[in-house]
């Protein structure tokens, strides 16, 4: 056998060769998850600072770029956000795994450190340069601009042309990216359906966005609340592998293992701690929890495992979930087009696979009656206010909406599909912990118990829409009725006036008694009120001169 030398690589390495498990697999996804994290960034710096973000975004087409079939693309994200301190630069846009949020029980956007980064490699890899950053904090004078390159080799920024420049605002971050891909405007997985996404739950965004041979539009917030993001909540036992459990235990080191497992977990006390030592069974004793986490054999951490899986234990707290809240989402969804009526439900943060979720549902009818009948209702779908674009068919909220008989609420839909018609289903899924099937976060993984919060959201909102269904149906059965009245009413009443020989003042009257029962008298009765109303603006008008002429008499007597 031939003597082989084994290596070792970086992070950046293993991600610049596998970009496509963290969203750059085609050159149209690059555009869009470039965008994606940067715009995430940007959200969560301005929010966890109590600031009202405002994002500008520009993509425009360069020309043709260096892989087949590609174009030279520019992304441009900027914010008023605190801005990022020279130092950080090359950790936050050139260093994979280096974020403030990583392994933290947040409602956050961000978790993992991957994305950016992963831009910054897509852009280094097909157009030899990374990041041009410009970015500005208070209490700097003048704005640092540099272009951040990742050294794959070693996971590390570079920071690379650094120099200080003017800048016409006293605080925020620009970032741009110049790549190789592909645009998709529109569709499920166009740039245009991810911003009007990001704005719907979104509330508080100010955006500002600029795309190829289009105009600057500009969507303004419809609230000035910004979301307070609770606390980090620690993870539950219960949802934890072995491997896991033992890998959490590397973070606490000396401390005492019974310290660690009350302040690396949820809801574990001295009084659980207790109830397992008291199991002889368990094979776990307090001499074992005396010992510090780096002193216990791999049987130890077995035991402990064991004995804490079937331990009685309380569900999470609640608390760590993020709404966005009924009124907001309200006049948000409002944003999306013109609306002649929509359906919002937030059900109450529960537990779901041991993990706090919090399931937001809003259902809006289009007044454009054009789109095709036969054609699926739009399906926005969103983990933790982020679009989820991608790979929908395997997605919790996927499923939940197919798995609904939304004939039963007066929509149109065909066996094992979303509804069909000019509606708009936003479904918005929040936990410090979501767990998705790919690093890419593309799709959220579809267990029973999450299934079936979402199905109970959409039913409610459901039931809202089909009491509006019905009682627009029945307007309508009652007009068409109405209107048969109308039609041979009429007939009826010559035919009365011939037979009674009746006079033409009675045939009249009783035309317009026919219109009143009807409720048609409207016109008239509009008529009389308008009529009614310039009269008063006249005698308003008349009387305002005269008062005016007084008031000049007296003047002129003074």
């Amino acid at each position: 056998m031939s003597k082989k030398s084994i290596s070792s690589s970086s992070t950046a390495e293993y991600f610049s060769k596998n970009l496509q498990q963290v969203g750059f697999s085609s050159q149209t996804k690059a555009v869009l998850t470039t965008l994606k994290e940067a715009v995430d960034n940007a959200l969560d710096a301005t929010e966890d600072h109590g600031m009202l973000p405002e994002v500008k975004v520009e993509i425009e087409r360069l020309g043709p770029g260096t892989i087949k079939n590609s174009e030279r693309i520019r992304v441009m994200v900027e914010d008023n956000g605190p801005g990022i301190d020279q130092d950080d630069l090359p950790k936050v846009f050139g260093e994979y795994l280096a974020s403030s949020k990583f392994g933290r029980g947040r409602c956050t956007r961000g978790q993992q450190g991957i994305g950016i980064s992963a831009a910054t490699t897509w852009a280094q890899l097909t157009c030899a340069q990374g990041a041009r950053v410009v970015s500005k904090t208070k209490a700097q004078r003048k704005a640092v601009s540099a272009l951040i390159e990742v050294d794959i080799k070693n996971n590390k920024g570079v920071m690379k042309q650094r120099e200080t420049i003017d800048w016409d605002r006293p605080h925020g971050t620009r970032v741009e990216f110049m790549f190789d891909g592909r645009i998709q405007v529109n569709g499920d997985a166009g740039l245009l359906n991810y911003l009007l996404g990001t704005s719907l739950v979104n509330p508080h965004l100010t955006l500002h966005y600029k795309l190829p041979d289009q105009e600057v539009v500009t969507i303004e917030r419809v609230s000035k609340d910004v979301p307070v993001i609770p606390d980090a909540t620690e993870p539950h036992p219960h949802t934890m592998k072995l491997g896991e459990f033992i890998a959490h235990s590397h973070l606490f080191g000396k401390t005492k293992t019974s310290g660690w497992l009350k302040k690396g977990f949820s809801r574990i006390s001295d009084a659980v701690l207790d109830e397992i030592t008291k199991k002889k069974e368990s094979g776990v004793t307090k001499t074992m929890l005396d010992k510090s986490v780096e002193q216990l054999a791999d049987g130890d951490f077995t035991k402990l495992f064991s004995a804490i899986q079937i331990a009685e234990l309380k569900a999470p707290s609640t608390n760590s979930v993020l709404s966005t809240g009924e009124e907001s989402l309200a006049k948000s969804i409002q944003r999306l087009g013109k609306v002649d009526f929509f359906s919002v439900v937030s059900r109450k943060p529960t537990i779901c696979d041991f993990k706090p979720v919090q399931v937001e549902v809003a259902i809006a009818r289009l007044e454009d009656k054009n789109v095709e009948s036969e054609s699926s209702a739009q399906i926005l779908r969103f983990a933790n206010r982020v679009p989820l674009q991608f790979d929908k068919a395997s997605c919790a909220i996927y499923q939940a909406i197919t798995s609904v008989n939304w004939r039963s609420y007066g929509l149109a839909q065909s066996k094992d599909s979303p509804p069909l018609g000019p509606y708009i289903f936003a479904v918005s899924v929040v936990s410090p912990f979501i767990k998705f099937k790919n690093a890419s976060k593309e799709t959220i993984d579809a267990s029973d118990e999450l299934v079936e919060e979402i199905r109970r959201a959409l039913m409610q909102a459901g039931q809202k829409l089909s009491r509006y269904i019905r009682a627009e149906n029945k307007a309508a059965d009652l007009e068409e009725k109405i209107r048969y009245i109308e039609q041979f009413g009429p007939i009826l009443v010559e035919g009365l006036a011939r037979i009674t020989k009746a006079k033409e003042d009675q045939k009249k009257r009783a035309r317009d008694g026919l219109m009143k029962l009807l409720g048609r008298d409207a016109n008239a009765a509009e008529k009389e009120v308008s009529e009614a109303n310039e009269k008063l603006a006249a005698h308003k008008a008349k009387a305002d001169k005269m008062d005016a002429a007084r008031g000049d008499e007296q003047e002129a007597e003074e």
